[in-house]
């Protein structure tokens, strides 16, 4: 396995967990308004082909993603940035 991941951010060779490299970068990419909320994230095979990992890496990483609270993962739909709070678009929360 070469030094060298083409265009990936990743570092196999950085003292961090892979998924937590790729959990960072996407997380890094919400704050920085990259990704929207309500964006739709790739399938986790495709983001393990961007990010150059296994896409059991890129699982892990999405459920750490979920767990932080950045995304909502929703049966057969996907998985979508998280709106904030108090950013929530009409009619979802409200009791009626």
């Amino acid at each position: 396995m070469s030094a060298d991941t083409g265009g990936s951010p990743i570092d196999p060779n950085k003292i961090a967990y892979v998924y937590m490299q790729v959990a960072d970068h996407i997380a890094a990419r919400i704050a920085s308004g990259d990704l929207r909320p309500g964006a739709r994230l790739p399938g986790e095979r495709d983001l393990g082909v961007e990010y150059e990992v296994a896409y059991l890496t890129a699982r892990r990483a999405v459920r750490e993603l979920r767990e932080r609270g950045l995304v909502v993962t929703l049966p057969a739909k996907g998985t979508f940035v998280a709106y904030p709070e108090a950013d929530e678009p009409p009619g979802d929360g409200q009791e009626g």
